[in-house]
């Protein structure tokens, strides 16, 4: 691990460091300050990752589906020295777990959306789909407040969120296979804002479970999901997954 982060991944990880005696104190920052640092780590085994995990699969529990990482949410940008010989996730750390007495801007809102012009409105499904209300789209203005086009945070830019709002298949009678799927893919630009774009069933990654025999021979199913997974700092890979 990179030996600037190696200092507060282990603290978040062993709740020693500058970690212990201000676990208190550290519940009134944002918790997506925690998500992002817990993930950029791999969930280190702790009482504010636990908790930031928690909210991270809570945001994909449906409905409604919430961007799983809300990074406009952590003030990156608030003020506090800056060191030259630590990187941004490093200040961000300190900014987070040694804020006794400091404060920090309210959060703005998670979501806003907007009505869409009719030639810029996304397609309907035939079942009409009112996932979205027709004319609008979950559209994301905010994004990181400091410059995160680095590669520390490509692991921002990794998450990915698969909505399966329906996918089914069946064979009735001598009309061949039919198929039906509504699908929905959550990414990252790299300023950290979030948007949603049409995706398939076939673009699931291979660690999603329950549309393995889609396609094969038309046995008879019908799935609904969401799924993200992501990469660490370190490049490692994880997911989860939620059925309902």
């Amino acid at each position: 691990m990179p030996k600037r982060l190696a200092p507060f991944v282990a603290a978040l990880g062993l709740g020693i460091g500058p970690l212990s005696g201000t676990i208190a104190a550290a519940q009134s920052y944002p918790i997506d300050c925690a998500i992002l640092l817990c993930l950029s780590g791999d969930w280190p085994a702790s009482v504010p990752c636990a908790r930031a995990r928690a909210e991270f699969i809570r945001r994909i529990t449906p409905w409604p589906i919430e961007p799983p990482l809300q990074i406009w949410r952590c003030p990156m940008g608030a003020a506090y020295p800056k060191n030259n010989d630590e990187g941004p996730l490093a200040r961000l750390y300190n900014a987070v777990f040694d804020q006794v007495g400091r404060t920090t801007p309210a959060p703005g809102p998670a979501i806003s959306s907007r009505d869409l012009s009719p030639q810029h409105r996304p397609a309907t499904d035939e079942n009409n789909d009112r996932r979205l209300p027709d004319g609008f789209a979950l559209l994301l203005a905010q994004s990181a407040d400091i410059d995160i086009s680095g590669p520390e945070f490509n692991f921002v830019r990794s998450i990915r969120v698969y909505d399966v709002r329906y996918a089914a298949q069946n064979h009735p009678g001598e009309g061949g296979c039919m198929r039906y799927a509504s699908v929905y893919l959550g990414s990252y630009s790299t300023q950290g804002a979030f948007s949603w774009a049409r995706s398939t069933p076939e673009a699931l990654p291979a660690a999603h479970v329950g549309l393995e025999t889609w396609g094969m021979n038309c046995p008879e199913l019908y799935h609904r999901s969401v799924f993200v997974d992501w990469r660490d700092y370190e490049g490692n890979y994880g997911f989860e997954q939620v059925n309902y």
